[in-house]
């Protein structure tokens, strides 16, 4: 059940971002020829207006064919009125954008009803306090309740780690202990520790670790939407820096992983309930969004260089320029294709 609710999630993503390319183009007056679920053998097919409307055999992909635009053969233009090459840089551009546009809404929309029914956060409550520390100088007490941190509220740790992270020199914590209200005076300390991508990192901590208790934090109507706001910014954030780690050689190569590992990590969100699985589809889309943005020819981002190249230059970049670089982009994407797939059987296999 797991695997279809996966496959289901990553066509329906996919489908998301090919609707935003198709719904611009259309506002522009491009005819759109073929718009696929999938990739390979057409096994639905219908003509609705002009368009062939598909779903095919491999459903982990999709794609918007425009007429005079063809990533298969970059060269094949058309200049008809209704056709993508007929169009402005501006507006060819801008039914590239779509596509990841349409990913970076759907994730603000998924964040935000989130928002709404509920977030799963850790409570700020202390479940350890390390000997030597800020905190334990403080006479911080385990099952202490952080309430305020300099006069602002506090509702999850997140909250209390973030700004602990970007203080000043000192903290004035106001802590809940037996039904009393306690505050202290705390200097945070510089210390290296592990990032997530396992690099050392210098941080500000005062030496506490949660306790562990889930709760749900809702959102008010208009919170919800600088929550998903905040949201997109840090996943964004989070991915660049990933790609960033990885070609510096922080992450090794083996961790990379492909469909495979979408498709099992989705199945265990699944497993976890509605709001994890919610929050996971957001950052896919996210992640979807970001990548398809990459300057690699082939993908969104390629071709808005290219366009790019002809309002700077007042020219098209030449035939054999297009093609070489086009196929070039396919060899990249291919490569990281079979490269992420490789490991992700090697880690089913072992």
């Amino acid at each position: 059940m797991g695997i279809i609710i996966s496959i289901l999630i990553l066509s329906f993503l996919i489908f998301f971002h090919e609707l935003g390319h198709f719904s611009i183009a259309k506002l522009f007056g491009v005819k759109v020829e073929v718009f696929s679920i999938g990739f390979g053998k057409k096994i639905f097919k219908k003509i609705h207006k002009g368009t062939q409307y598909c779903i095919s055999a491999i459903p982990l992909g999709g794609y918007v064919q425009m007429k005079g635009q063809d990533d298969s053969n970059p060269t094949k233009v058309n200049f008809d009125a209704d056709s993508y090459g007929a169009k402005s840089p501006w507006k060819r551009i801008m039914i590239l954008l779509a596509g990841p546009g349409a990913n970076f809404l759907l994730a603000f929309v998924l964040y935000v009803f989130m928002a709404n029914i509920g977030v799963a956060k850790l409570a700020p409550i202390i479940g350890k306090v390390f000997p030597d520390s800020a905190a334990k100088q403080a006479n911080l007490q385990k099952n202490d309740k952080i309430i305020q941190i300099n006069n602002k509220k506090i509702q999850t740790w997140g909250e209390l780690r973030d700004i602990i992270e970007n203080s000043g020199k000192s903290l004035t914590l106001t802590i809940k202990r037996n039904n009393r209200l306690i505050k202290k005076v705390i200097i945070p300390k510089i210390k290296e520790t592990k990032s997530i991508f396992g690099d050392n990192v210098k941080r500000k901590i005062i030496g506490i670790l949660p306790n562990g208790k889930i709760i749900k934090v809702k959102y008010s109507f208009f919170g919800s939407f600088r929550f998903a706001y905040e949201q997109i910014i840090k996943a964004s954030k989070f991915i660049i820096l990933g790609i960033e780690k990885m070609i510096e050689g922080v992450v090794p190569a083996k961790d990379i992983g492909g469909v495979i590992s979408i498709v099992k990590i989705t199945s265990q969100a699944a497993a976890n309930g509605l709001i994890t699985l919610l929050g996971l589809t957001a950052l896919i889309s996210v992640n979807l969004g970001i990548l398809n943005l990459f300057p690699i020819p082939a993908l969104d981002g390629g071709h808005i260089m290219f366009n790019l190249y002809e309002i700077f230059f007042k020219k098209a970049p030449s035939e054999k320029a297009l093609n070489r670089l086009t196929y070039m982009g396919w060899a990249i994407l291919l490569s990281l294709m079979i490269f992420s797939t490789y490991n992700d059987l090697i880690r089913v296999f072992s």
